[in-house]
């Protein structure tokens, strides 16, 4: 993993358009290299602490979340509002995925949802549309 690589604010709708660069082990969405991406939503569903994947909802879509280490003996308890950072995987014939690095609980947080969508708007006009206009 690349981390000089930024991870882009994305909602998981977005991701069904990225595609693969094999030769650098990333991918490319709307002409932007990158191998994280950074979420947030709501868990649809938990494994009860089995280490077994849990699923993100942004409101866009869902994507699994393949927690390892520290992350697995936390409790994640679906409602939980979570942001996620992490690799992300596209797989053929099953959800995409996202390899947790880092992972918190935004459940006290007011206003967090609309501020999110708003986060990744801004970040898409003022980084990401700039360099999607140069590749066009």
């Amino acid at each position: 993993m690349d981390y000089s690589v930024a991870a882009l604010k994305l909602l998981c709708s977005q991701l069904k358009q990225a595609r693969e660069v094999a030769s650098q082990n990333a991918f490319t969405l709307g002409g932007i290299l990158f191998q994280r991406a950074w979420l947030q939503g709501v868990l649809v569903s938990s494994s009860d602490g089995d280490g077994g994947p849990l699923f993100l909802d942004d409101g866009t879509g869902v994507i699994e979340l393949s927690l390892s280490g520290e992350f697995r003996h936390r409790h994640w308890r679906v409602g939980m509002y979570i942001m996620v950072v992490g690799g992300y995987v596209a797989r053929a014939g099953e959800p995409p995925m996202i390899k947790v690095h880092k992972i918190v609980d935004l459940s006290s947080s007011p206003d967090r949802e609309a501020m999110w969508y708003l986060e990744v708007v801004e970040a898409y006009k003022l980084f990401y549309q700039p360099l999607v206009e140069e590749f066009t």
